[in-house]
């Protein structure tokens, strides 16, 4: 429905820019692909309340539309989506499933607009509706006050594939910009085919990060298996100093041989596995950077292609490059997912972690993360040799100056 949204008014030639809530890279990567422009997260715990402030900030300047996708429900979470519009007292638009439903509908809706006052609320959109008749049923039951902003139906051509992680990657979809289009189109039927009401934003920007990069080529792994990367996390890389390249270990390019410095993001090596396994030219440039002793940081996907072998969901084992002891393995349930956060000598650090994998190592952790909430254990952070792995996903704005001291290969 973000994607809809943002397609249809882009497609007006007004300038649109989507935030998604929370951590993700895959629903960003198709909300990118509806506004034409880069989507970054916004989250109070993860982002921060002041960065978020800025960001929106940013946005606010240049564009005529600002949507930000929620996460799970709209009080699911802490901190939940609600909490982020009431601080900003930007207002909700709740899509509902309809399907199955009639009058509790409304019961739903009323619910979700008056559960707490400090949450503006603009409105309820009915989705997955079977007939004009249910749409009319659906309409009837909004109690007054309440916004129907109307219904998209259930058909099944605006939907996008999923598989584990959550939404197949954009370039993997067989007509992706033409779903986007259909679903744009449904939208044009709604009340949602204009502006609403204009929301301000106070001005903020942030102090520039100090320049602890400068002079540095840092080379980011960038194809189909490594394609979890915040685009806040690069470009806080380049406002360091850092000078940024990109090379695919799936078309088997090497990595760079001056760089300073590697990145291996996280993504889909899993369902690669047999192509970065028969890699040569890729695999023998990062052993050959890992021989030199310069720095690599390899996150969730990005470490497992550094292990010794992975195993895929069919049982297949493949390996893998070897410079990290140990095995990892896919499963078909989740192994973990959760906000995190690392406690360094240079302050705390913000992340997730969400894989279906599970490793075993005789590596030792230098550091632990907890869960940013709960403080329950969370993910081990391994050094070995020049490389920092593990399956966090950390936020790096939130800590600039360990940021860097990743890739300086320092220790955090």
């Amino acid at each position: 429905m973000t994607a809809a949204l943002a397609r249809h008014h882009a497609r007006r030639g007004l300038n649109v820019r989507v935030f998604k809530t929370g951590p993700d890279f895959l629903d960003p990567m198709i909300l990118e692909r509806a506004c034409g422009a880069p989507v970054h997260s916004l989250h109070l715990s993860m982002v921060g309340l002041d960065a978020c402030r800025a960001l929106l900030a940013q946005a606010a300047r240049a564009a005529d539309l600002m949507l930000i996708e929620g996460v799970m429900g709209l009080f699911d979470g802490t901190p939940s989506s609600a909490d982020l519009a009431a601080a900003f007292k930007v207002p909700v638009l709740a899509v509902i499933g309809a399907h199955g439903m009639a009058q509790t509908f409304g019961a739903i809706a009323f619910g979700l607009a008056r559960y707490r006052e400090d949450v503006p609320f603009h409105g309820v959109l009915a989705n997955r509706v079977a007939s004009a008749r249910h749409a009319q049923m659906l309409s009837e039951t909004i109690p007054e006050g309440l916004r129907y902003c109307g219904h998209l139906s259930n058909a099944n051509d605006m939907a996008l594939p999923e598989r584990h992680l959550g939404l197949t990657q954009p370039g993997e979809i067989a007509g992706l910009d033409a779903r986007l289009d259909r679903a744009a189109d449904a939208i044009a039927q709604t009340t949602l085919a204009e502006l609403p009401p204009p929301v301000h934003f106070d001005d903020a920007t942030l102090p520039a990060p100090p320049r602890l990069l400068d002079g540095m080529h840092i080379a980011i792994a960038r194809d189909a298996a490594f394609s979890f990367v915040y685009p806040a996390n690069v470009d806080l890389l380049i406002a360091m100093g850092a000078t940024i390249s990109t090379f695919a270990p799936l078309a088997d390019e090497p990595a760079p041989d001056d760089a300073d410095a590697l990145y291996l993001p996280g993504g889909y090596p899993e369902l690669h596995a047999a192509t970065l396994a028969a890699n040569a030219r890729a695999r023998a440039s990062i052993a050959e950077h890992v021989a030199r002793g310069k720095a690599v940081v390899a996150e969730c996907g990005g470490m497992l292609y550094l292990v010794d072998t992975l195993t895929d969901i069919e049982g297949k084992r493949h390996a893998m490059l070897g410079i990290l002891p140990g095995d990892a393995s896919l499963q078909r349930k989740l192994s973990r997912l959760a906000m995190q956060r690392v406690d360094t000598p240079r302050g705390t650090m913000m992340g997730h972690t969400f894989h279906y994998s599970t490793f075993a190592t005789p590596m030792q952790p230098v550091l632990k993360a907890t869960h940013a909430t709960t403080g329950a254990e969370g993910e081990a952070i391994y050094r070995h040799g020049s490389i920092t792995a593990t399956y966090m996903h950390a936020y790096w704005p939130s800590n600039p100056a360990a940021a860097a001291a990743l890739f300086r290969g320092e220790s955090l």
